[in-house]
């Protein structure tokens, strides 16, 4: 049996998730931005299930909360960074206020959750992270720039703290799901619509999304498990592609990049002092 911390598990992935979790008999605490969102839950499973009410936002409210659940449990072994959701909008069409909590939401409370959780791993010798990120914290997607901004940063924080907590015994894992037939579209924050922007790929996007084309081939059921196992492999694998779409929109994505920096390397060589 092992002690999970779960952000936004009102619906999404954190929701399969936490269900899968109990029904298999391990013990979860589930963070809600809403009191009674997993009541039904919490009668099934009164138990091991423990619900948290909090806003990722809120950076006291979170060591508060992460601090009291290792306190009440004795030890925590995984920690999930799940609470998060997309502005959807062009470049122009965000508000000031949008893009601040859009930022601050994926990015600093991603952060702030897991610093709240490392001095808990340290003491107890071990701990594993999964910070949910995206196919979009790698490619990206035209009328996504605000959410790919958040995913892309987070990807830099959790590739470098990797580094600095693999010696602890603390293992991360950022998980790159595609797309997937849950609450994340529906979900979304938008924006004004620009009649600027119609006739670009942000509006192509626009639409193809509101017509129902955009394909979603993600299962939820097999991706969840595929968290779910990760925390059993040793070391913590750095990153997780879930879909078929992520695979390949990432790969293209990366061997593009790859590309480029190769047909400059004869530039990038010449930049150097001579010896």
């Amino acid at each position: 049996m092992k002690t999970w911390l779960i952000t936004g598990t009102s619906t999404g992935l954190g929701n399969v998730l936490t269900e899968k979790l109990l029904a298999k008999g391990d013990r979860v605490v589930a963070t809600v931005r809403k009191p009674d969102a997993l009541d039904e839950l919490k009668e099934t499973y009164p138990e091991t299930l423990r619900v948290a009410v909090l806003d990722v936002t809120e950076t006291a409210t979170i060591k508060t909360v992460v601090d009291q659940a290792f306190a009440d449990l004795g030890q925590i072994d995984v920690v999930v960074n799940n609470a998060g959701y997309a502005l959807f909008c062009s470049v122009e069409e965000a508000s000031d206020e949008q893009i601040v909590h859009q930022i601050n939401t994926n990015i600093i409370g991603s952060i702030q959750v897991i610093r709240a959780a490392l001095p808990h791993f340290r003491k107890q010798g071990n701990g594993r992270i999964l910070q949910l990120s995206s196919a979009g914290g790698q490619t990206t997607y035209p009328n996504f720039s605000y959410y790919h901004t958040t995913k892309w940063a987070v990807e830099g924080f959790c590739d470098t703290i990797a580094k600095e907590l693999a010696p602890l015994n603390i293992g991360v894992t950022i998980v790159e799901p595609g797309a997937h037939q849950t609450s994340f579209g529906s979900g979304m924050t938008t924006a004004p619509v620009m009649e600027a922007y119609e006739n670009t790929p942000a509006g192509e996007v626009r639409r193809a999304i509101a017509a129902g084309t955009f394909p979603i081939k993600g299962d939820v059921d097999k991706s969840v498990q595929a968290m779910i196992d990760s925390v059993e492999v040793s070391p913590a694998p750095l990153r997780l592609a879930l879909g078929g779409d992520a695979y390949r929109d990432m790969r293209a994505a990366l061997v593009s990049r790859l590309e480029s920096l190769d047909a400059q390397k004869e530039l990038a060589l010449a930049s150097e002092k001579n010896d």
